[in-house]
């Protein structure tokens, strides 16, 4: 576990990260909702999954992140299979064209992105290059509870 940092303003870093969550909710390409791209790439990086964990991984409620699955299934982005640990449960699984769209969603906003990256000064964007691994290994940190490396 790290140490504390002596002028690390945490409520300015939370500030950022609001407005940084904005800009990714509103100020990108519309490819797929906010929860529908991070339970896709849930599904991407981890495997299958249970309706219950998505919806806790996602904050979400059990009947909200159904009837998420329900429309991403619609659209053919997942699949639902039975458990095979326990046939009453199902598995949720990412497609191909769920990959698909995953994919093209990154793409929207990485050139979204880099537009914007590139108005900055040079010591603006080699910040944000050096802060990659602090802001992968914080995103771990939440998600799992555990640093990433």
């Amino acid at each position: 576990m790290g140490t504390a940092v002596a002028g690390l303003d945490h409520a300015a870093i939370a500030s950022a990260l609001d407005r940084l969550v904005l800009w990714a909710r509103r100020g990108t390409p519309v490819r797929l909702s906010s929860t529908s791209a991070t339970t896709l790439d849930t599904l991407d990086q981890d495997g299958p999954s249970r309706i219950t964990l998505l919806a806790h991984r996602e904050g979400v409620s059990q009947p909200a992140m159904t009837m998420l699955v329900t429309r991403l299934a619609d659209q053919g982005l997942v699949d639902r299979v039975h458990d095979p640990a326990d046939r009453r449960a199902a598995l949720v699984s990412i497609t191909a064209e769920g990959r698909r769209r995953l994919a093209e969603h990154r793409r929207a906003r990485t050139t979204t992105l880099q537009a914007l990256v590139a108005q900055l000064p040079a010591d603006h964007q080699a910040a944000l290059a050096s802060a990659l691994d602090a802001l992968n290994a914080l995103t771990e940190t939440a998600l799992t509870g555990r640093e990433g490396h």
